[in-house]
């Protein structure tokens, strides 16, 4: 876990003395969305499974950064504990100001070896978590009539070849919708498209792989992709790929022939 000093600037969410929560923040790109938004002097939500690695990150970000730094153990595949993270986004003494649903994994296998427990799982952490959580600030926010939600999705929803693809592309979809609804409430949906990045993503028996097949030029840092993301959260912007090379590769991908982004990886043998 990185300490940080504390730093001034252009706030990384122009609210003053918002308080964003963010999903999936014990590790990667939720760990740097906590501790950008905290440098800049926002209180911070964390939301994650691991509750010994929450504390830990939120106990140094009050030092670090000087700011409050809650924590809420959750698993968003569990319907009770959605719903504790729903009620803290729409409790109206203690509002948020700007939801970050980052949470989400990579299952790494096609459906032919999956289970439908693995399936449901993911599908409840990728989707009906966004859906819900969304649905919730965008309700709470448009009451106070200012607010964002971003939603963090995957230069994969270019992609035809997974369910996490599909799952991603709905995220995508779902900005655009939400963005529609919010018109002129003083509320905005983005949603960022980040390709590989280094984080813990692929660490796990089933996407290693990719850290040996992609070249280093073609990996993202954390710092990178969530200044992109709040930076366009500034704009208003509804959607955000960030980097030129992957901006590019996304307007290929959208012309290219389904039949081409169906194509699943081949398997690899294990040791």
């Amino acid at each position: 876990m990185r300490v940080r000093p504390k730093r001034a600037g252009r706030p990384a969410y122009a609210v003053a003395m918002a308080t964003a929560l963010i999903t999936g923040a014990s590790r990667g790109l939720g760990e740097e969305f906590a501790w950008q938004l905290a440098a800049a002097r926002h209180d911070v939500v964390l939301v994650s499974r691991s509750g010994d690695e929450l504390s830990e990150l939120a106990h140094t970000i009050r030092g670090a950064a000087g700011v409050e730094a809650e924590v809420l153990q959750a698993d968003l595949a569990d319907s009770d504990d959605l719903a504790k993270v729903a009620a803290r986004v729409a409790d109206p003494e203690r509002p948020i100001s700007l939801l970050v649903n980052n949470a989400g994994y990579g299952l790494g296998k096609g459906i032919l070896e999956t289970t439908w427990e693995e399936e449901r799982a993911a599908l409840d952490v990728l989707v009906s978590a966004p859906l819900c959580l969304a649905q919730a600030a965008a309700k709470a926010m448009t009451e106070r009539g200012h607010g964002a939600i971003l939603n963090v999705a995957s230069i994969a929803a270019h992609l035809s070849n997974t369910t996490y693809a599909a799952h991603k592309r709905w995220v995508v979809e779902f900005t655009h919708a939400l963005a529609g609804q919010l018109k002129d409430t003083g509320v905005s949906a983005t949603a960022v498209l980040p390709g590989l990045v280094r984080t813990h993503f692929h660490d796990g028996p089933d996407l290693e792989y990719m850290r040996q097949d992609y070249p280093d030029l073609v990996w993202l840092e954390p710092e990178q992709v969530v200044e992109s993301a709040l930076a366009a959260v500034r704009r208003k912007a509804v959607t955000v790929t960030p980097s030129v090379r992957y901006a590019a590769s996304a307007g290929l991908l959208r012309l290219a022939p389904r039949a081409l982004t169906r194509r699943p990886r081949e398997p690899r043998e294990r040791a």
